[in-house]
């Protein structure tokens, strides 16, 4: 049986707890691997690692940390294929997807590339008589990750991209269900010209995930998981002393108005619904149509069109999407279609009994699709994080608007229009970090910020763009004077002034 080990002081180490946890091929429903379970002592190891190597990585100038970004880019791009395949063999998202995971990881990386820039301070001269003030950015120090099975690939380079660009190390602690592709990340950065320490892979679970935040060296942490245990961590890690981020869960909807292409909004709608399982923190669980016409015709379009999904291996070419990262986590989906239908929302296509033949064993769900689900059902409220998708319908753009506004969670919404004023209405109003205008999942490019609003995001900076550097650095402001020799000035016992 293969072994997944931890990447600490720039090599494969094997675990030393004696604990582990299976990896499973979603598509065959077989373990494949083990990977390591860190005590606190491993995870200190990685963390004494870090620190001595951030000592000199700081003092490395700012273009030379970007030279080791567009060479960890170059080797990205050589070996996309070969993580794409990594990642669906653990992951279970078809190949294409997995290559799209890691190029929009790859893209943050490019961002990372221009930190000699975005490291640049500010410099007033004159700010009083003989004095000049500036700002600098300096690295945390040691800094930590914590990532979901989601995006094996893009959240880490989320997160590890910029912080090492600034002249912090990082300790990175991935999802233990596809743990391959970050310690295969970490290799390459070393293959980049990154010294040894300055990136550290440590599995591990719940205990893992504890010692991290109550680690003293540790100074930061980001976070990307369910709402509840992003919460949870954003709490202790406070509690701690150390800068915290966390993003949550989501339930994110698609309005569409009575004037909306309504061939490409269902085009748009089944890739964001169904692409890879519904197990996208960005995925589009719930459409909205205004008006019961524009209700009726979404539903037949969707009905005609949802039975001919391909749901395949994560290999085949032709598959749409693949099977679900664990049988817990299908169990889990099953459970609330089913709450669904004890609700008394109708259950249009039951995605439940599908078996894909030669693969009985796999974890594979086939497409759902309820409609007439309202506000009051538990499955609105909650995130299935499947391939499930809910109609909920609304009388007006009002009462459309009002259902993301008023929902726990506010991590991202779209609007399917042709007017103007109503996409710009809506976009103004709607209280949700993330919006998109005829655009399903609207992820922004590497150089804005990724984040959600209410109980999908906790803490003050998003993910990546200028929100990243900023969670990593800190902002040291100088105040100088350089006296000219001859008379002494005066004692003052006020407060200085710049006048």
């Amino acid at each position: 049986m293969r072994s997944i080990d931890h990447f600490i002081d720039g090599r494969r180490v094997p675990g030393t707890s004696g604990r582990h946890s299976d990896v499973f091929d979603p598509n065959s429903g077989q373990v494949q691997a083990h990977v390591a379970l860190a005590s606190a002592a491993e995870l200190d190891r990685a963390v004494q690692s870090a620190v001595i190597a951030q000592r000199d990585w700081a003092k490395v100038n700012p273009q030379r940390r970007a030279r080791v970004m567009f060479e960890f880019k170059r080797l990205l791009e050589v070996h996309m294929d070969e993580l794409a395949a990594l990642l669906s063999s653990e992951h279970g998202k078809v190949h294409s997807d997995s290559r799209g995971d890691i190029q929009r990881g790859l893209e943050v990386i490019e961002f990372a590339c221009g930190i000699p820039h975005l490291l640049k301070g500010e410099y007033t001269q004159g700010a009083g008589p003989g004095i000049d003030v500036y700002s600098m950015r300096q690295p945390l120090g040691v800094v930590a990750g914590i990532t979901p099975f989601n995006f094996p690939a893009m959240i880490p380079m989320w997160m590890f991209g910029p912080a090492i660009a600034c002249g912090n190390a990082f300790i990175l602690k991935p999802s233990e269900r596809d743990p391959s592709v970050p310690v295969r990340l970490a290799e390459l950065m070393i293959e980049a010209g990154l010294p040894e320490g300055v990136l550290n892979v440590v599995h591990g679970d719940k205990d893992v995930v504890e010692a991290i935040l109550k680690h003293p060296q540790i100074r930061a942490v980001s976070f990307v998981g369910s709402s509840d245990i992003a919460q949870s961590v954003y709490a202790l890690g406070a509690q701690h002393g150390k800068r915290v981020q966390c993003m949550g869960g989501a339930k994110n909807h698609g309005i569409v108005l009575p004037d909306a292409d309504l061939d490409q909004a269902v085009a748009d709608i089944l890739g964001a619904a169904y692409g890879s399982a519904g197990e996208r923190c960005m995925a589009l669980p719930v459409v909205v149509p205004v008006g019961e016409a524009t209700a009726q015709a979404l539903r037949e379009k969707l009905v005609a069109q949802i039975p001919g999904l391909r749901v395949g291996v994560s290999s085949d070419p032709q598959a749409q999407f693949g099977p679900v990262v664990t049988a817990a986590h299908r169990a889990r989906i099953k459970q609330y279609i089913q709450m669904g239908v004890d609700e008394g929302a109708e259950l249009v296509i039951d995605g439940r009994g599908f078996s894909l033949p030669g693969h009985e064993d796999g974890f594979f769900l086939g497409p759902s699709l309820f409609d007439r689900v309202t506000d009051s059902m538990a499955t609105w409220r909650e995130e299935i994080f499947g391939p499930v998708l809910q109609i909920v319908r609304a009388d007006s753009f009002e009462q459309a608007l009002a259902l993301p506004s008023q929902h726990q969670y506010g991590n991202g919404v779209a609007i399917f229009t042709r007017n103007g004023d109503a996409a710009r209405e809506f976009a103004e109003q709607v209280e949700v970090g993330m919006v998109g205008i005829n655009v399903p999942i609207p992820v922004p490019v590497a150089y804005h910020s990724f984040g959600g609003w209410k109980r999908s995001g906790f803490g003050d900076l998003n993910q990546y763009g200028q929100d990243g550097v900023r969670f990593f650095t800190r902002t040291k402001t100088v105040t100088q004077r350089w006296p000219r020799g001859g008379a002494v000035a005066d004692q003052s016992f006020v407060i200085p002034t710049m006048r």
